[in-house]
């Protein structure tokens, strides 16, 4: 492996293939590590004629360029190795992020199931709580709209009243 070596940022090309995969939050999440223990994995280039192309460590060069940096560290693979992608999928860190994103998607999806059992048993207690029976004219769809929902005949004057009332008219 390659000595890492200091770079000038401003001289660093960034394919624009590479940065339509830029993400804001992670960009976020490195810089203010860097600030926490500093740049702990030095980024990949390879040399292009006399300019120096990204290969990897896009959101590392970005969280440098946010902190303000002028200059990171970097180590110069050549042309061949930056074309295998393959090795990347072997690091260490692509696997355990790879995990830690299976862990997370996982916690998210138990979460979303246990809030939609929850609202499901709160609107199934409460629907037979509210109602004894069918109310006429009263869709169960609470998509429908009021315009097309028909309001049940009072059956008395104080029914009527509280229908004045929830509709917002004055009686």
């Amino acid at each position: 492996m390659p000595k890492p070596e200091t770079f000038p940022i401003e001289k660093i090309f960034v394919p624009t293939k590479q940065k339509k995969a830029l993400k804001p939050e992670t960009v976020a999440e490195i810089a203010e590590s860097m600030l926490d223990i500093g740049q702990q994995t030095p980024i990949s280039i390879r040399l292009d004629g006399d300019r120096l192309v990204l290969v990897e460590g896009l959101h590392r060069l970005e969280a440098c360029k946010a902190l303000g940096e002028t200059t990171i560290l970097g180590v110069v693979v050549p042309a061949e190795l930056a074309q295998a992608k393959p090795l990347l999928a072997e690091r260490p860190e692509v696997e355990a992020e790879r995990l830690k994103m299976a862990r997370l998607k996982q916690l998210r999806l138990e979460k979303e199931a246990a809030e939609a059992a929850t609202a499901a048993s709160k609107g199934a207690g409460a629907s037979q709580a509210t109602r004894t029976g069918p109310t006429k004219g009263v869709r169960d769809n609470a998509k429908a709209s009021p315009v097309r929902m028909v309001k049940a005949k009072p059956k008395s004057l104080s029914d009527w009243i509280t229908q004045q009332k929830s509709s917002g008219s004055r009686y």
